[in-house]
This record gives structure tokens, C-alpha cells and sequence, in this order.
């Protein structure tokens, strides 16, 4: 990653948020020329300036991804572009899917338009498990988002411009994620409130997701979506987990109650991260799959599965958190403090 990214102007929609902070946190620590923040909101520049302390390599940039005109203005120069900004919460985007579109959707398709117009060498789109057979408009937002992201092969022309794009699952310790609130609630005594216990989501960390980005812009040779392997939880066993290491390090004694509230606007009980058609073209590694461009689709005949290193074709199947086996209360602890942004 260091070499590809030496001497590189590389640009972070989103940048201020959960993992475009800390995108932009490593590419500081690589030998990059410039990393460009282009975000909308101007106090949380601010506070990531200050956490940056005030390093000469960063650009910060008020803007929209919704603006293509000025979305252009920050991408000249570019070399590579790392998408994620996106309108990410599903109740919020059931409630207002017309910002959803706007954002996710002519979002995603502005950042394609101006990294084309701009010969930016890479674009690297940042997707979620709820793009897998969706049943949400945050969902079919984003789908439709890699969608375009498939289809910029068929509006590059001779250009040198990459796209690709990686699915996340549930990125523990981001912003507006579960596991802040039931650590305010368990502090505050209050139940802790779960949508339904069998729930069952996939878990990552920040980190984990960063990494992915970063690995994904190395194999990526355009137009795949590439998907972390990741473990499962349930909801309710989360919740327990949480519940026991707050209480353990905040010396809290008696039960603390769970309430269940069921599920919310477009939740789903189980997600999926690759789906049954997805895994007859997909790729496996041990660490992640790969979905690869449709081979016998004329314009990629020469697609060779073998430039991935240590890849085998996946086996057809879907990939939901309904099927895959669940971590114990022990490994959903040990998950659960590993996340440095935690505050217990």
C-alpha cells in the first residue's frame, strides 16, 4: 500500500465521518502528497483538524456530493478517490428516501462523472451488506450505487480511471452504531432496548473496514466488489456481552433489563452479504470474497481470475448471518474491547 500511495493527491468524500476519519488517519501515516477531507459539515473538520494536529499534508474541503460542481473543483489533481459519503442509517433513509437517492444514488454517480472528467487512477466506493438483496431504501440506494459503479466500465472510453467497490457489515464502534447506545443506557440505568434478540447481524471493526478499503485498492483491477468475511452475532447476545463488560468495568451491581422494542422501519431479522447469483461468478480468499464482473460478458474477456493471489472460485452459495455459525459470549467480548473507540 505504501508504494501505491507514494507521492499520490488522494481524496476522501465523507472524510469526516466514522471510516472516512480513519482513511484519512492512515493514508497520513503512508507517504502520500495530499490527502483532501470533502465533507459537509465544518464542525466536524474542525474537530478532526485538531485531532490531526494540524498536519501539512491535509486539505480540508466544505462540499456535497450532491454538487457536482464543486465535487469536480476537489477532484482535480486527484489520483485516487476513496467514496464514503453516504446517508448509512436505514431508519433514517426509509423516512426520507428522496435525500437517500440524492445522496447515495447522484452521489455515487457524480463521483464517477468527475473522477472520468479528471483521470483520477482509482475510485474505491464504500457499500454495505444491506446492497445484498435489499428490502430497504438504504438498501436499494446503495445497490444501485455499485450498480453505477459497474457500469462506469461502459463511460470510460480510453480513460485510465478504476472502479470498485467493497460491502461492509455492521462497523462496530461508528457513529450512530449499537453498542454506544447500550453503554449510555447500562451507565445511566436504563434497560438496554433491543429491536429482537435473534436478530442476527454481521460485526466489524473500524479497522477491520479501513484494512479492507486499502486491500481492495491494491487487488482491485475494476469493476468487482470485494466482501470481508466477518463473524455473526445475534442482537440479544450482543447486548449480554455489553451488558457484562460495562458492568464489570464500571463496578455496576444488580441486573440490568432488556427491553425489547422490535424491529424497526426496513430492519430486517438476518442479512446477507453475498447472495446465491452473486457467488456463481465470486471469488474466495480466506479473509474475503470477490464478485467479479459478468466473464461472459463480451467487454470483459479479459478478465483473468488469477491476477487475484491465493483466489478459488467461491462456492455457490448464499452468504447470510441466518447460516453462519455464531460467535460465543467470549468471542463477542473479546471483539467488543478490541474496538479502541469505545468508551466504557
Amino acid at each position: 500500500m505504501q508504494e501505491s500511495l507514494s507521492g499520490k493527491t488522494v481524496l476522501v468524500t465523507g472524510g469526516t465521518g466514522s471510516i472516512g476519519s480513519e482513511i484519512v488517519r492512515k493514508l497520513l501515516a503512508s507517504d502520500v502528497r495530499q490527502v483532501r477531507v470533502f465533507s459537509r459539515d465544518e464542525t466536524k473538520q474542525f474537530e478532526l483538524a485538531h485531532r490531526l494536529h494540524g498536519d501539512p499534508h491535509i486539505r480540508f474541503l466544505i462540499g456535497d456530493v450532491r454538487d457536482k460542481e464543486r465535487l469536480e473543483m476537489a477532484m482535480e489533481g486527484a489520483d485516487i478517490v476513496f467514496h464514503a459519503a453516504a446517508l448509512k442509517h436505514v431508519v433514517s433513509c426509509e423516512l426520507n428516501p428522496f435525500e437517500a437517492v440524492k445522496t447515495n444514488v447522484q452521489g455515487t454517480q457524480n463521483v464517477i462523472s468527475c473522477a472520468l472528467a479528471n483521470d483520477v487512477e482509482k475510485v474505491i466506493s464504500i457499500s454495505t451488506d444491506k446492497a445484498a438483496d435489499p428490502t430497504n431504501v438504504m438498501g436499494c440506494a446503495k445497490l444501485l450505487a455499485e450498480k453505477l459503479i459497474l457500469a462506469s466500465y461502459f463511460y470510460r472510453g480510453k480513460k485510465r480511471t478504476k472502479f470498485a467497490s467493497v460491502r461492509f457489515g455492521n462497523v462496530l464502534g461508528s457513529r450512530g452504531s449499537v453498542i454506544p447506545l447500550f453503554i449510555r443506557q447500562i451507565k445511566e440505568g436504563e434497560p438496554v432496548t433491543v429491536t429482537d434478540p435473534a436478530m442476527t447481524r454481521f460485526f466489524m471493526s473500524i479497522g477491520q473496514a479501513v484494512d479492507l478499503i486499502f486491500k481492495a485498492s491494491e487487488l482491485m483491477r475494476g469493476q468487482e466488489v470485494f466482501i470481508l468475511k466477518m463473524p455473526v452475532a445475534t442482537i440479544g447476545d450482543l447486548a449480554q456481552a455489553v451488558i457484562e463488560i460495562v458492568k464489570e468495568k464500571n463496578s455496576i451491581a444488580g441486573e440490568v433489563p432488556i427491553k425489547v422494542i422490535g424491529k424497526k422501519a426496513g430492519e430486517r431479522k438476518h442479512e446477507k452479504l453475498l447472495t446465491l447469483d452473486e457467488s456463481e461468478t465470486a471469488l474466495e480468499r480466506d479473509d474475503m470474497f470477490i464478485i467479479r464482473p459478468n466473464v461472459e460478458y463480451e467487454v470483459f474477456h479479459d478478465f483473468k481470475p488469477e491476477e487475484y493471489p491465493n483466489c478459488r472460485p467461491a462456492a455457490i452459495r448464499e452468504y447470510s448471518s441466518k447460516t453462519e455459525n455464531l460467535m460465543t459470549q467470549e468471542e463477542i467480548k473479546k471483539m467488543v474491547l478490541s474496538i479502541k473507540e469505545l468508551q466504557f
